[in-house]
């Protein structure tokens, strides 16, 4: 397969305009990732399905995250060195949002599992109840975006300033 992956491709680059539309996570307790996603990190919970998944989402789009326990209620999460999803990450639209989102981890006493400047985003890394892996970010603005002098990108990981981003608030 390696060798697959390493030949040309006979078509172009997919779309620029293609996103990744929605996280759909299985958990042990519904009602556990609902107060999470919901009540520390204020996504909206849009519609239940039953007893078994809820669809969550920011501005009343129809689901950003979506929650279920059809083949994990009361399951528990893979162990280390398999397979899976590394994180979600929810991309907040401004500096000032994603401090926000710091307040509220702090004052869930949610800790973090990291948290890093890469230059072209800042990032903070923790866990959900479930241990599922969650990016918490923002982008600054292309024409930010560290640049090596054959102009490809120079990301990097340094230690984000934790005081500083919550700062913002202040503004």
């Amino acid at each position: 397969m390696s060798a697959a992956v390493n030949a040309p491709h006979p078509f172009p680059p997919v779309a620029a305009g293609t996103r990744i539309g929605h996280v759909h996570l299985k958990v042990a307790d519904l009602d556990r990732a609902i107060a999470f996603y919901s009540g520390v990190l204020g996504f909206e919970v849009q519609q239940h399905y039953g007893t078994q998944a809820a669809f969550l989402s920011a501005g009343g789009y129809h689901h950003h995250l979506g929650l279920n326990t059809w083949e994990s209620r009361g399951g528990s999460p893979p162990p280390a060195g398999t397979t899976g999803l590394f994180h979600t990450a929810i991309l907040y639209p401004t500096r000032r949002d994603l401090a926000d989102a710091l307040r509220r981890l702090v004052a869930a006493g949610v800790p973090l599992t990291g948290a890093s400047d890469h230059g072209v985003s800042e990032a903070l890394y923790l866990d959900d109840p479930d241990r599922n892996g969650v990016e918490l970010y923002w982008d600054r603005p292309e024409s930010e975006w560290p640049r090596n002098p054959d102009g490809s990108l120079a990301m990097m990981t340094e230690r984000l300033d934790l005081q500083n981003l919550l700062s913002e608030l202040e503004r």
